[in-house]
């Protein structure tokens, strides 16, 4: 199931949590080869993980960590305005554009899970009226992007081949919602009542299901 949780909450879920920064590490350090700061206790956690930013995180059955990612407000410190100007061309600082981040997978998550994420970045961007999210990504994810059918509007880039690095706009429009949800194998009723759930918000009980 998907969950949305603020920063300063992940403590009411310690193995979703300390699964979910393990991971990260895996993912951006061991696999990717990124320069990122991991913990002794093997956890990789950055500057605007101190922020209270909210997560969406694929919760599976036993309370680990399958996928995640992070969004922030650009009104706030966003790694696109303080390390990556130069590519989108201006400072993007606006209420109703949130930064999306740290996409990660466990390194045994299904396919699937990946489809879940984008769908929650569109329900995060739907119910929080935002017009759109902003990211940074790098050359291997334009092809994840067009195979789930949510494709973001390039601002700028800089490299070549794999280790290309852009930001992108993904425009929050409702219609390319039916698209998610079919590649994530999950019903609207669903998807909206995890969101709502997540929050405290007043929805019908639905088992931790798709």
């Amino acid at each position: 199931m998907l969950r949305y949780i603020y920063g300063e909450d992940l403590s009411r879920f310690p193995l979703l949590r300390d699964s979910m920064f393990k991971d990260r590490a895996t993912q951006f350090r061991d696999r990717l080869g990124w320069s990122v700061e991991v913990g002794s206790d093997g956890q990789e956690r950055d500057g605007y993980d101190a922020m209270n930013p909210i997560y969406a995180i694929w919760e599976r059955p036993d309370g680990s960590h399958g996928g995640s990612m992070r969004f922030l407000p650009t009104v706030a410190e966003t790694m696109v305005n303080d390390h990556f100007r130069h590519l989108s061309g201006a400072e993007i600082r606006t209420p109703l554009i949130w930064e999306c981040t740290r996409f990660c997978l466990a390194p045994d998550a299904e396919p699937r899970i990946s489809s879940a994420l984008m769908l929650a970045a569109l329900e995060v961007g739907l119910n929080f009226h935002l017009t759109d999210l902003v990211g940074v990504f790098d050359a291997r994810m334009i092809r994840v992007y067009r195979r789930l059918g949510w494709e973001p509007t390039v601002l700028g880039s800089e490299g070549a081949g794999r280790g290309a690095i852009s930001v992108g706009l993904w425009a929050c429009t409702r219609d390319v919602r039916q698209v998610l949800l079919e590649k994530a194998g999950i019903s609207a009723a669903f998807s909206q009542a995890w969101f709502d759930q997540s929050f405290g918000l007043k929805t019908a009980p639905l088992a931790a299901t798709g």
